[in-house]
């Protein structure tokens, strides 16, 4: 397992952190997790170097935490840094932070986390972090040796990272970063800003959401990469890229298979993901392949489920998902697209059934135009030739 040494506070973590937000399930429903099987999976890596495991209050409706707890006794505990992260929207007045990061030590079956974020901020949340005097609460727990590192997790403009980051002394963050979202967010210019104040940088998203993973990567990427020279699975190319940059204490991958966990336990302990490591030919391989995609314009949608469950029934994410991979363009993209779609409107979820209530673009970590979009998906589907009418 390759590790990543952060001077600041003489830490070790492994490079692959164990995300616990898409563990597997036993039925449709997020929060039925097969418990066995995830436990499996958490132990395996742990046991094959992985030290780090990411889990938070509304992953799997607020089962993760649970089971993840489940997973660290018999002193698995002792062998990971933990990190949860405390439910920003929830914290409504100064004394709810401390109730929740005590539920929370609670469900996790510990004294402790090691590393405990103010879960997604952006420019609301953060005036109310302020407004509430979070800061001197998140202090007082390190005192009380609570938590040991405090930091926070971002999903809105630079701008906006650049005040956050610049206003308190913070331990660490985590931003979104990928190949396709260099200049999303906070992107690489926050990961230069943080390590420029010497700040540890947590990765989340690394995939996008699984969807620069072999079974979602689109067919013009995939033939990108058969045609390469150098060779390297979709997998490999996202987490090299990664590995490539300075600055990044873990890269967390959520992982909802032992096929998933064995992958990336062997690509993480080999010389695939060492820093500093890509030659100029995969940079420039890299480089084309982002052109390829911001030329095939799609939905920013990274699956998340953050905007479910929609209160009229739209299966927002399904839609989404059925739109990028129509416009992936090739007859092989349309009929996969229309066969996902046509369910959808059997199940009676589709885009049609938006009333624009706006639920969903209130907690959107990705602030997409989600109505807009929906009208979109909508009048795509209605227009391509299909074999069976909506």
């Amino acid at each position: 397992m390759n590790y990543r040494k952060d001077n600041k506070f003489n830490i070790e973590s492994s490079l692959l952190g164990f995300g616990a937000m898409r563990l597997p399930t036993t039925a449709n429903n997020p929060e039925d997790i097969d418990k066995e099987e995830a436990i499996k999976m958490i132990h395996y890596a742990i046991d094959n170097g992985v030290n780090y495991v990411d889990t938070a209050w509304p992953y799997h409706q607020g089962e993760s935490e649970k089971v993840v707890g489940m997973s660290l006794q018999e002193g698995y505990r002792e062998k990971v840094n933990l990190a949860t992260k405390s439910p920003t929207w929830m914290i409504n007045k100064e004394e709810d932070w401390e109730k929740y990061l005590d539920l929370q030590l609670e469900k996790l079956q510990t004294d402790h986390v090691d590393f405990y974020l103010q879960h997604s901020l952006d420019k609301d949340r953060w005036e109310d972090i302020k407004r509430l005097n979070i800061w001197e609460k998140a202090m007082q727990a390190k005192k009380d040796g609570k938590i040991k590192y405090y930091g926070f997790s971002f999903h809105d403009d630079l701008p906006v990272f650049k005040e956050i980051i610049n206003e308190y002394d913070w331990d660490f963050c985590q931003i979104q970063l990928n190949y396709i979202d260099e200049n999303y967010q906070a992107g690489l210019e926050g990961l230069k800003m943080a390590r420029k104040k010497n700040i540890p940088v947590v990765i989340m998203e690394p995939l996008r959401g699984g969807t620069l993973a072999p079974s979602k990567l689109p067919d013009f990427a995939r033939e990108m990469m058969d045609n390469c020279e150098i060779q390297h699975t979709p997998v490999e190319w996202a987490f090299k890229y990664l590995a490539n940059l300075n600055g990044i204490l873990t890269i967390l991958s959520g992982m909802s298979t032992m096929e998933q966990v064995k992958d990336n336990v062997r690509i993480f302990s080999s010389r695939i993901v060492k820093e500093n490591n890509m030659t100029k030919e995969e940079i420039e391989f890299i480089s084309n392949l982002v052109d390829e995609y911001r030329d095939k314009t799609f939905i920013q949608c990274t699956g998340c489920q953050y905007c479910m469950p929609c209160p009229n029934g739209v299966n927002i994410p399904e839609c989404f998902k059925a739109y990028n991979i129509l416009k992936e363009a090739g007859f092989t993209s349309i009929i996969k697209a229309n066969a996902i779609y046509k369910k959808l409107i059997e199940e009676n979820v589709d885009a049609s059934k938006c009333v624009e209530c706006g639920a969903c673009e209130q907690v959107c970590p990705q602030y997409i135009d989600i109505i807009n979009k929906l009208k979109e998906v909508d009048k795509i589907f209605k227009e391509v030739s299909l074999e069976w009418k909506p």
